[in-house]
């Protein structure tokens, strides 16, 4: 039996526990949860994986296939202090309790659940830090630099008197802290919005990906688009695009020259040129509506990609989203193949975020 640690956004984690389950049981593996409500921290105990070796435990989902997870760590060991005077020493001979087979860590990160009271830990974790990196390489067990391609070794403190060691492994973890990305707000753009698709580009797209989907001179549509939020990202990327809404647009966006405005229904509107490069939307609309919608520009071939936010109910947000995405999923199997992610991102609330890439060219850019 395996276990291992998840975070999430506070009050999410029966959806989480909801989708781990779902997912795992099409792969025929099973398991059980413990965590506090609204604890933002999940543990997950898989019975069906039997691997006694830290690198080959591989059963779990990947956390890039899991919507509501931020993070994912194998937990090694919990660790209760008997001496709060010197826990660098405590950790290390926690660590010198377990089977790494030679591993060295990339990095490390001490960490507290994104809560309000687990927020009290944070200047305690970020001091901590430092002394514990350097005791790690006196040890030998943390590069002396930090290296993307090594496991991670990770702390949570639920409180000051304990805490729990995991690992994360490369490519398939969040490279931040608490898996949070963190943005800061533009202060030309006309709606804090704006960080919504800010954040779905850099989650679903690495740099290099995002150079070559997103370039100066393509076309897109945003419905819903007013003040401009979202606009905003595509503008600043030299897109140009057609914004749908019955509301008033940011005036700067108009001044730019990139913004076409239509004052008109987003569930009726077509392009004008019969297809743009990338359709997005941020519609106050039911999810299934939605959904159909962005098939439906998809299926035309009225745009070759999309980005979309889908509103979930609060008490039945994975059962809402999970036969969406299977139709989306059994959609594209019978067609062309497609792209399809999704995540419940930090500057989300209740909604989650989507990405289809139907064109073939841009899906060279996810053949790796």
């Amino acid at each position: 039996m395996t276990e291992y640690l998840f975070y999430c956004r506070s009050g999410y984690e029966p959806d989480l526990l909801a989708e781990l389950d779902d997912k795992l049981a099409l792969r025929g593996h099973c398991g059980f949860a413990n965590f506090q409500k609204d604890s933002a921290v999940l543990r997950y105990q898989l019975v069906s994986e039997s691997s006694n070796t830290i690198r080959q435990r591989n059963s779990m989902i990947a956390l890039s296939d899991l919507v509501f997870a931020r993070q994912k760590c194998l937990v090694l060991l919990d660790v209760s202090f008997s001496d709060l005077t010197d826990r660098v020493f405590e950790i290390l001979s926690a660590l010198s309790t377990i089977d790494l087979q030679q591993i060295v860590f990339g990095d490390i990160r001490v960490e507290h659940a994104d809560t309000e009271s687990g927020k009290e830990m944070a200047k305690f974790c970020k001091k901590f830090t430092v002394p514990l990196r350097n005791a790690l390489r006196a040890k030998n067990l943390l590069f002396k630099q930090p290296d993307k391609r090594a496991p991670y070794l990770h702390l949570f403190f639920e409180s000051g008197e304990k805490c729990l060691l995991a690992i994360s492994f490369a490519k398939d973890r969040s490279e931040d802290l608490l898996g949070v990305k963190r943005l800061k707000f533009p202060q030309d753009a006309p709606s804090r919005s704006t960080l919504k698709l800010e954040e779905a580009i850099q989650s679903f797209c690495t740099r290099a990906q995002q150079s070559m989907l997103f370039v100066n001179g393509m076309s897109a549509v945003d419905l819903g688009a007013c003040p401009g939020g979202w606009t905003y990202q595509l503008v600043s990327r030299g897109i140009r695009t057609e914004a749908i809404d019955n509301g008033a647009m940011d005036e700067k966006l108009m001044q730019t020259g990139l913004v076409d405005y239509h004052s008109v229904d987003g569930f009726s509107y077509r392009p004008q040129q019969g297809h743009v490069d990338w359709l997005v939307c941020d519609m106050i609309e039911k999810p299934d509506r939605v959904a159909l919608l962005m098939q439906t520009w998809l299926q035309n071939a009225w745009a070759s990609a999309a980005i979309f936010n889908l509103k979930l109910p609060m008490k039945k947000r994975y059962k809402t989203l999970a036969p969406l995405m299977e139709q989306f999923h059994q959609l594209h199997q019978k067609e062309s193949p497609a792209y399809i992610t999704a995540k419940h991102l930090y500057h989300n609330r209740d909604e989650v975020t989507v990405m289809i890439i139907k064109n073939s060219q841009m899906l060279r850019e996810f053949s790796n």
